[in-house]
């Protein structure tokens, strides 16, 4: 009871990687709380097929709910699934990943439940936290902690009464790794009838396509990105002529994107990608706060600004103060002289 749960997303019998990433941060939540990380998979034919790409990273019970109609993903059967778990088993914590899947069910689940919430959370934290109003203090509550207000604000989100405090976290923001402490790792395989109403599959998916990714933006070690700065289409051009020199990745600026100078698959903030490269370099990005939480994790941030006094800056291991157009042609022209 009052455990830390995570709703597992699978694609056929691959989990996502997003849901691995909740359970690390789930795991070190349940840590600090004194209490076990619990995982629901719910599939077609995941039995056996699941298991192992969920348990090392420190799970303590894993509910794996597997029968026909249970994929595809459609809302029913899924509601219904967490709601009659929850009922159960009164979790205090659900994590799921801001995905297509977790946006759907997350306010379903929460909606039945009389639970609340947050959305695109960048951070998770446990804290106290006093009710001056009502005259009453909460002990290790989750901190839901995302931009809010067009990210003028970084806001705290607590759900004092309601249980389970419910969260989503975009793909890349939190990091994975496998838990090399102890934990039980039960598994259990529940009757799913005894959870789902026939009614729940009326609904059948017809056809499921899944398109693969263009580039892979979240696991390249260098990634070049792109701002309003960078002044144009044509721009941008020079941009991927450094990361080709570099073997990186190019991303850009919700500015830059909006423009129409770079694709939308490669935005990179807290409405894009979240990523984590060994080296981020920064081409005339001003630097506001939902594009900082999309990137402030890299290893070694370069800035490369004609304004001084630009955000970024603040944050970058090395500013390189000029304009994008003189700069990164001479650091192609460098590293293409100095690759040979």
């Amino acid at each position: 009871m009052h455990n830390v749960f995570v709703y597992i997303e699978v694609e056929g019998t691959q989990v996502a990687e997003v849901s691995q990433e909740l359970l690390t941060k789930g795991r070190k939540l349940a840590n600090q709380l004194g209490v076990e990380l619990h995982a629901v998979v719910a599939g077609t034919g995941i039995r056996g097929q699941v298991e192992q790409q969920i348990l090392p990273y420190g799970v303590d019970k894993l509910f794996v709910f597997d029968a026909e109609g249970l994929f595809p993903y459609t809302s029913a059967p899924h509601t219904d699934i967490l709601v009659s778990l929850f009922r159960e088993e009164q979790p205090q914590i659900c994590l799921m990943g801001a995905t297509v899947i977790g946006r759907d069910l997350g306010p379903r689940v929460s909606s039945s439940l009389t639970s609340g919430l947050t959305a695109d959370c960048t951070e998770l934290e446990i804290g106290p936290y006093e009710d001056k109003k009502a005259g009453k203090v909460y002990d290790q509550l989750l901190y839901q902690i995302r931009p809010a207000f067009g990210g003028n604000i970084v806001a705290t989100i607590v759900n004092p009464d309601h249980r389970p405090q419910m969260a989503t976290v975009r793909s890349g923001v939190m990091q994975k790794a496998l838990y090399d402490g102890a934990c039980r790792k039960e598994v259990v395989y529940p009757e799913v009838s005894k959870y789902v109403s026939p009614e729940a599959f009326v609904v059948r998916v017809l056809t499921h396509e899944v398109q693969a990714a263009r580039h892979n933006l979240k696991g390249a070690p260098i990634v070049v990105a792109g701002g309003y700065g960078v002044g144009s289409k044509e721009g941008f051009e020079q941009l991927f002529q450094l990361a080709r020199v570099l073997h990186g990745e190019v991303g850009g600026s919700r500015a830059a994107v909006d423009a129409g100078w770079i694709d939308h698959d490669r935005q990179i903030g807290q409405t894009g990608v979240t990523v984590h490269p060994k080296v981020y370099i920064a081409c005339g990005i001003s630097g506001q706060i939902q594009h900082i939480a999309g990137m402030q994790d890299s290893g070694i941030i370069i800035s490369i600004n004609s304004d001084p006094d630009a955000p970024i800056n603040r944050i970058a291991d090395y500013v390189i103060n000029g304009t994008v157009e003189d700069v990164v042609p001479k650091l192609i022209k460098y590293y293409r002289q100095n690759s040979k």
